[in-house]
């Protein structure tokens, strides 16, 4: 499976503009012959939906994102990031279509809402986590969305439901007070460790540019079952980085070193219910 890694710049609120930037990268990533085409957290819409002067949401299966995955007889699947509008509510999701069909939409489970993010006060949390099946003998993946793949929980429960890669779209910031936290080595090191601790493909891809006092630094990478970085764009400008992967390599790691293979499902069922009878979050 050859997966191309659209780490790309985008103008808040322009999704005409944002549309274009994809067509043109979809249409790049066609011609290096990839399956899929995997595009930052919002990328269509922008970081701070706070600052947008009108709402610029959009359904889920607007035309305009099915027609990304109409590239051509074999053009590839595409995931891209958007500001998704419901009849009630909006959300931060991350859409996967595959031959002008939406296959999966994924939206932000886990919303930031501390310094100088307020995704809280812009969109609903998700309320579901699938796997989904990618087209052809391509196994099956999961998006998690950027602070989504932060929460150790997450991760995992994809993985039990048979996802062999993740796929985190993200906004990651440079850090304001490096002192503090290093969102870049924060990122080296979860990325390593969800790959090889739960043998599975992640694909990282990230944004870049400047946006309401905000600089992303881009980074995008591939991490094989192993834990090893098969290939990286670089940090801070736009680029298109193309690779293959054999997703089936997580099933081999997981049958030579079964880490995951006992989930001891019931255990956590009765654990995670015994701590919400005490007065945890439910």
């Amino acid at each position: 499976m050859r997966v191309a890694l659209a780490q790309t710049d985008c103008v808040l609120g322009d999704v005409d503009g944002n549309l274009d930037v994809a067509r043109e990268q979809v249409a790049q990533a066609a011609a290096q012959g990839a399956d899929l085409v995997v595009f930052p957290e919002l990328s269509l819409h922008g970081y701070h939906l706070g600052a947008l002067e009108r709402d610029a949401s959009l359904a889920a299966d607007d035309p305009r994102l099915l027609g990304l995955s109409l590239h051509g007889p074999d053009g590839p699947d595409v995931l891209v990031g958007l500001h998704e509008h419901t009849s009630l509510r909006a959300y931060n999701t991350s859409a996967y279509y595959s031959g002008g069909a939406l296959l999966h939409a994924h939206r932000k489970l886990y919303l930031p809402n501390y310094l100088a993010w307020e995704e809280r006060k812009h969109v609903s949390p998700g309320q579901h986590l699938r796997a989904y099946d990618l087209p052809g003998d391509h196994g099956r993946a999961a998006t998690l969305v950027c602070n989504d793949a932060w929460q150790p929980v997450l991760p995992w429960l994809a993985v039990q439901d048979g996802a062999e890669v993740i796929v985190v779209p993200t906004n990651s910031a440079a850090s304001l007070d490096p002192e503090a936290m290093d969102t870049g080595l924060y990122w080296d090191t979860l990325l390593s460790y969800t790959a090889r601790m739960l043998q599975c493909w992640v694909v990282f891809v990230n944004r870049v540019g400047n946006e309401n006092g905000a600089t992303f630094w881009g980074g995008s990478r591939v991490v094989d079952p192993r834990g090893t970085v098969v290939a990286q764009a670089p940090k801070w400008e736009p680029a298109l980085v193309t690779v293959d992967i054999d997703v089936h390599e997580a099933r081999r790691q997981r049958r030579v070193v079964p880490l995951v293979a006992e989930a001891r499902l019931g255990l956590i069922d009765r654990e995670v219910r015994r701590l919400i009878d005490e007065g945890g979050d439910s």
